[in-house]
This record gives C-alpha cells, structure tokens and sequence, in this order.
C-alpha cells in the first residue's frame, strides 16, 4: 500500500513539475506567433521580438526615481554606498566623513562646526581602527594599493593580493617578517595568478623592501598557504612590451608565433620568462625588417642585450627547424638577401 501511495505521490509530484516548466515557457513564448518576449523597461512593457504584441504593460519599475546623464551626476543622486571590498581593512563598511568643509547646501561651515567636524574625524579614524590586526591590515593593503597603482595592475591583481594578505595574516604568518615584505609577495603572487604577471625586478623597484627579503618572503608565503600558481607565461609579457615598443601589427604576431614554436620545442623550459619576451620582440623585428634595436628592447623589457642575444637566436634556430621562418632570413638573424 505504501508502494502505491508513494508512486502517486511522485506521479503528482512529476505532473506539477511539467505544469510548472509549461508556465515558465509560456511566459517567454508570444501566445500569437510563438516568438520570444522581450521586456522594455523604459516603457513597462513586455512585447513580442517578432510581431510586436504587447503582452503585459504597467510593470514595476524597480530601477531609480531619478535620471543622470553623466558619471557624475550619477554619483551625486545615488543614495547607496560603494559595494564591500576586499581592499579595505573594513572592507568599506565604516563611516567616511568627507573633508570637504561644506554642508548638504555646499555653504562653507563656519569656523566653529569646520572644528567639530575635524575631532569627529580624528576620532572616526581612531574607531576604524580598533586593534592591532585591523592597524596592521590598514597599513598593509594600503601598501599594497600604493605597489599595485605604481605597477599599473587592474582592480582584480589587487582584490586578490589582498585575500592573500587576510589568508597569511589569520594563518599568523606575519611574526618575523615585515607587513612591507608580505604585502610585496602577496601582490607579486596575485598578479602570477591572475595571469598578468610582472617580474621580480618591476616590483622590487617599486617596493620598500629589499630583494633577497621580498623573494625569500615570497617563497614561504606560497608554502604555508598551498597556493596553485603556474610557472609565467613568456605570452603574457609580450602586449605590454609590444605596446610600449610601438611595433607593427606583423612584428607582434611573428614574435607570438616565435614563442609558440619554441614552447613546442620545449626550449623554454628553466629560461626567464621576461628574456624570452624580450628576445621574441628582437627577433621579431628582424625577420619582419622592423627597426628596433637591442638596447631599445633591454630598456623596456630591463633585460641585459646579452641575455636577448642567446636568447633570440635559439628562438630562430627553433622556427628554423620547423619550416616558419622566411627563406631569405638566416638562423643567425642575417638577411640573406640584403648580403
């Protein structure tokens, strides 16, 4: 008996299943020619793609009241708050008090209300920060801002570098090191991940700490937290360089196809990434007849002219051997023809 109470129930169970999924088409389905429903919010209505009936108007606007023609003004008459993030110590759930000394009128504040307003900022400051965990996150992330803006890494780079930081900082990471040097390995570890890399020397310029300090920082931090990060990509160095050498259409696609090949060959292999960048662009150039110089390439990549000597001639023996090279260009880097 159970058996046949329980197959009713999931035929009735089955049967309000398909009703429902039959509601859920017909809803996107015009009941005249069967074309698809598109919603026009401006008007408040919903109208066929295909014969233009109207079916339904007068639906609920959830969008704002008001209107905005630039960024600005957009700005201005929104009445919510920028969404949470990670590169906040608070992740932008505290209180901000502007610094400009104006009221909601935009008339300057007397003398007496510009100084209470400054105690109330100097102590909406101090409530920000209420222990030492959130002071060391302040410092850090700002840190990481100053690094990540000076680099010219994009928003993600920087969200990502900051989740690294608050994983190291709860994991008790941080005694024995310097907030400076795991902020510069946090961000140094999200750019790898995140597949816009930048080398050793770029953001050790750009940081407070030395260098032995930031790679032996770098190394523990990717230990203890296990983090997954694949060797660099000589690839993604090459757009950067490439835009900055201004090179031709031709010359950025011969160096890519210079790189693929050697990768094939698997020549790349314990070779700097950003070397090869370079001496792909390099060699680049010479098979397609661009002028750009070695010490040109060296200055932009910061990699010796040595090392895109060795480098780029490889790469040309490498598509020599597999037929991609042009018949007038030598191994070397010589023009055959020219001689």
């Amino acid at each position: 008996m159970s058996k046949v109470i329980r197959s009713y129930d999931e035929r009735e169970r089955e049967s309000n299943e398909e009703e429902r999924a039959d509601e859920r088409e017909d809803e996107t389905v015009c009941p005249e020619c069967g074309g698809n429903l598109v919603s026009d919010e401006e008007h408040g209505e919903t109208v066929c793609a295909e014969c233009g009936l109207v079916v339904e108007e007068d639906s609920v606007d959830r969008g704002p009241e008001w209107r905005a023609f630039d960024s600005q003004e957009k700005d201005r008459k929104s009445r919510v708050g920028a969404p949470t993030t990670k590169m906040m110590h608070d992740e932008g759930l505290s209180s901000n008090i502007g610094w400009q000394n104006r009221d909601a009128y935009g008339n300057s504040l007397s003398s007496r209300q510009r100084e209470k307003m400054q105690r109330l900022r100097k102590w909406d400051e101090r409530f920000r920060t209420r222990n030492a965990k959130e002071r060391n996150l302040k410092q850090a992330l700002g840190e990481i801002e100053r690094m990540a803006s000076a680099l010219g890494l994009p928003k993600n780079v920087r969200e990502t570098a900051s989740v690294i930081y608050r994983r190291a900082l709860d994991e008790d990471l941080l005694p024995g090191r310097s907030i400076e040097g795991v902020a510069t390995a946090s961000l140094y570890a999200a750019a790898r991940q995140v597949g816009v890399p930048r080398s050793l020397d770029e953001v050790a310029t750009v940081s407070r700490i030395d260098a032995m300090e930031f790679k032996r920082t770098y190394r523990y931090i990717v230990r203890e937290l296990g983090l997954e990060i694949q060797p660099a990509d000589p690839q993604s160095y090459l757009k950067r360089f490439e835009s900055e050498l201004e090179l031709s259409p031709a010359t950025q696609r011969r160096a890519h196809d210079l790189l693929k090949t050697a990768q094939e060959a698997g020549i790349t292999s314990g070779k700097s990434p950003v070397g090869l960048a370079a001496a792909a662009i390099y060699g680049a150039g010479l098979v397609e007849n661009e002028r750009v110089t070695q010490d040109e390439v060296a200055e932009v990549t910061d990699v010796s002219t040595v090392t895109i000597r060795n480098r780029y001639q490889e790469l040309l023996a490498a598509a020599d051997e597999t037929e991609v090279l042009p018949t007038n260009v030598s191994v070397d880097g010589s023009d055959e023809a020219a001689a």
